[in-house]
């Protein structure tokens, strides 16, 4: 039977799937709205619009990196609840997306959607999945980290995926080092490698509240530019990943750790993915 472009149109209202999958729903259906709502949720299109304005803030955080190991990325598959986290199925789907970025190393987020899984697109892999565990999954984030040698860290059951990237070729030692380094990512989130990272910007707001401090505490105005300073070079030792204490050996920081591993070693960037709150 004809189907007319007002049937079309009435089941994207009603169910939010683009205008030629509607048209086929019908074709295939003969016009049955219902049967044709059937058949898009088949395919994932009904729930996946449904479930679009949802929180998807739990899931798996996946880092890795090549054969190589000079290039690494971290995958973040989100989905609505817990449960669904810790099901194995959604875990080795999630592995599946990481083994696919790390094999073609795309760029951005939206290379990694349209690079092909299981024979069609993963962006129309991730809507039959949708249409599979009903709930909404999408990429959450994807990052890529490439340098002389990256090491990749996971931590806590996937929900935080850490890639660090070093001056130095792997090797043994140095992909030790590098793991070392990415678990004091993982555990205290440094904003920046070291105090160049950081930028003008917040630099700037830190000597503000600073003085502001010092003013409020009563010191003579000729110290508070001093004492600002301080608390800044405080706020790079809390918050810069080379400056930080080294939580396996407080009596040195990071870039010392390293320096005993190698002299002339050090992190050259980090990309840290978490789970909301992570």
């Amino acid at each position: 039977m004809a189907i007319t472009a007002a049937e079309v149109n009435k089941l994207r209202k009603m169910t939010g799937a683009g205008m030629m999958d509607c048209k086929k729903a019908l074709s295939e259906t003969n016009g049955d709205f219902e049967a044709a709502i059937d058949f898009l949720r088949k395919k994932g299109q009904k729930v996946a619009a449904k479930r679009a304005d949802r929180d998807a803030t739990e899931g798996v955080v996946i880092a890795a990196t090549n054969s190589s190991q000079d290039v690494g990325t971290v995958v973040y598959l989100t989905c609505e609840t817990d449960f669904v986290a810790k099901n194995s199925d959604f875990i080795d789907f999630a592995k599946s997306i990481s083994d696919l970025a790390v094999s073609n190393l795309p760029n951005s987020k939206e290379e990694l959607l349209g690079l092909e899984l299981s024979g069609k697109s993963l962006a129309e892999s991730l809507t039959e999945q949708v249409g599979k565990i009903g709930e909404k999954i999408e990429i959450g984030a994807y990052e890529k980290l490439q340098s002389d040698s990256v090491v990749a860290y996971n931590h806590a059951g996937f929900k935080i995926g850490v890639l660090v990237g070093l001056n130095q070729l792997a090797n043994d030692s140095i992909v030790a080092a590098g793991k070392d380094a990415a678990m004091q990512v993982a555990a205290l989130n440094a904003m920046a490698v070291d105090k160049d990272g950081v930028s003008q910007e917040i630099v700037d707001r830190e000597l503000k509240i600073g003085r502001e401090q010092a003013i409020a505490e009563g010191k003579p105005e000729q110290i508070v530019d001093k004492i600002a300073q301080g608390k800044l070079n405080k706020f790079y030792k809390d918050n810069t990943l080379l400056n930080q204490q080294f939580v396996k050996d407080s009596s040195k920081t990071v870039g010392q750790y390293l320096q005993t591993v190698d002299g002339g070693l050090t992190v050259t960037s980090f990309k840290r993915v978490g789970l909301a709150g992570k």
